[in-house]
């Protein structure tokens, strides 16, 4: 039982680690070549996303791993959802502290950027007779997000429910009861 746990707890670590690498990787490609001006702001929220779900295919592989290797072929729903929540945990803390990184130092201007970009995007869309108050509520989310807690919750927490929805969906592909003995 305390090897299996050892063994538990080192595929944890090490897919835990990969999800870390692959986002770390895929996000300084995005923060640092796929940012406007050379892309829309559109194409880089996609790829935002992007950057954040390809990583997550690790506890996909790690939960399997774990099923196939250190379980006999054996994976309950709650093992298989334990077993991601705490890899998924790694790269969600990274992802917050890269975000609060990038935006305090490495790119300043990209709240302002943003924001502008956000202000133009609600004027062109936005009913004249509604655009004080759009943009007084935009202010707003720009002074609650420029606050480093509030990113690193909040890119954490994102990165954190894809890791749980991709997780609770692994946990229900690959579970399977243990083989019973023949009579």
């Amino acid at each position: 039982m305390r090897k299996k746990l050892l063994n538990m707890k080192q595929v944890i670590f090490r897919y835990g680690l990969y999800g870390t690498i692959a986002i770390a990787i895929l996000g300084c490609i995005h923060s640092f070549w796929l940012m406007p001006p050379r892309i829309s702001w559109e194409t880089a929220e996609v790829v935002g996303y992007l950057t954040m779900i390809l990583p997550m295919i690790f506890v996909f592989m790690g939960i399997r791993y774990y099923r196939d290797h250190i379980n006999n072929g054996a994976l309950s729903f709650g093992e298989g959802l334990k077993i991601g929540v705490l890899m998924v945990l790694m790269p969600a803390v990274f992802f917050g502290l890269f975000n609060i990184l990038y935006a305090e130092v490495l790119d300043p201007s990209f709240t302002d950027n943003y924001y502008s970009y956000q202000v133009e995007k609600i004027k062109a869309a936005t009913p004249v007779d509604q655009l004080e108050e759009k943009l007084k509520q935009l202010q707003k989310d720009k002074e609650t997000f420029s606050k480093p807690v509030f990113q690193f919750l909040f890119m954490a927490g994102i990165v954190f429910v894809i890791g749980l929805i991709v997780t609770i969906i692994s946990a229900l592909t690959l579970r399977r009861n243990k083989p019973t003995a023949s009579a």
